[in-house]
């Protein structure tokens, strides 16, 4: 009988023992049975750091641009082009004189804040004057200096939809005055005469008279918001010749600007002017006295009266010519009052 084989007691076979093989770096098998635990942790720690390596850094954030860097951008570029276009002359300038150019880029920018934030103006039917083709803008005259006439240049442009320019019709003083001659045909006012004033509404303007002239501008201030004399009707006449519609205008905020109290008519006729304004503030205070006070302001524009439908020789017919004047002058008068009623304060 064979020897048998002893077997150790707490061993297993050789035959039965199951090696197990440990990966190590770079995952081949270790002979060794033994942990390598540092240099596991080291491939650990070596895998997220190559991932990351393999991805390309983002592209930094491209700087914000200043608040408000772009308007002075485009302000600038539009000042130079208007520069280079006058120097040039790359402008036009109509038959009366008006500028377009000049009048957009540098006069209506000067009176604006005066509009905007002085007398914070607030216009309302605007829409009442057409698009397109000649209309007769017909409102009331007060203040002592024309201001309003300026302001409703400038309400009819900032505010109609198709930036419409209005052509005054002013007295023959305006355009005697230096500089002041100028400046008023460049912003397109012109001789307050039936014949201009038809030649602009057939070209198609929006042309703005005031029938009270001195009358109304130089009023006292117990008078204030009471409409003169509207004259013979000439402006109703230029309507009908040109077939342009007439849209009454209502202008409340101006009477206050310089109370009048006063006229010193000796020193007026001295000075070949038609009235001497005498107001709290001036004379007394001298050149600090001719600064308007900061009334707040409303335009309303009525509904336009057609002239269309009438023949051309309504014209002449001082009837109808009549009833016309005083249909416009009585629909600015009940306005003016409506806006009185409604307006909480002469300064808010």
């Amino acid at each position: 009988m064979a020897d048998a084989k002893v077997i150790p007691f707490g061993e297993e076979p050789r035959s039965s023992r199951r090696k197990v093989p440990r990966l190590g770096r770079g995952g081949r098998s270790q002979g060794s049975l033994k942990p390598v635990p540092q240099q596991r942790d080291e491939a650990l720690e070596q895998r997220p750091q190559t991932a990351a390596a393999a991805v390309p850094p983002l592209p930094p954030d491209p700087p914000k641009p200043a608040p408000g860097s772009g308007d002075w951008e485009r302000k600038l570029a539009h000042g130079l082009n208007f520069l280079r276009r006058r120097i040039t002359g790359d402008y036009e300038v109509d038959d009366f004189g008006y500028d377009h150019d000049l009048t957009e880029q540098v006069l209506m920018s000067l009176l604006r804040p005066l509009s905007d934030k002085y007398f914070r103006v607030e216009v309302k039917g605007i829409e009442n004057i057409p698009d397109s083709g000649g209309a007769l803008v017909v409102a009331n005259h007060s203040g002592v200096l024309p201001l309003d006439g300026l302001m409703l240049q400038v309400a009819v442009h900032d505010n109609h939809p198709a930036k419409r320019h209005l052509r005054l019709l002013a007295a023959d003083l305006v355009f005697v005055l230096p500089v002041i001659n100028e400046l008023a045909r460049k912003a397109g006012h012109t001789l307050a005469c039936a014949e201009d004033a038809q030649l602009l509404l057939e070209r198609g303007e929006v042309v703005g008279v005031m029938p009270e002239g001195f009358k109304g501008i130089g009023k006292p201030f117990s008078e204030r918001y009471k409409l003169q004399r509207f004259g013979r009707g000439g402006f109703v006449s230029t309507a009908l010749r040109a077939g342009a519609p007439i849209v009454p205008c209502s202008i409340v905020g101006a009477e206050e600007i310089y109370p009048m109290v006063g006229n010193a008519k000796t020193l007026a006729r001295l000075l070949g002017i038609p009235y001497f304004p005498i107001t709290p503030t001036f004379p007394l205070l001298g050149p600090l006295g001719a600064v308007p006070l900061p009334t707040k302001w409303t335009i309303q524009f009525g509904e336009p009266i057609p002239t269309d439908g009438h023949p051309p020789e309504a014209a002449d017919d001082p009837m109808l010519m009549f009833n016309l004047t005083d249909q416009v002058r009585e629909t600015i008068q009940h306005t003016l009052y409506k806006l009185l009623v409604q307006r909480r304060s002469v300064f808010f």
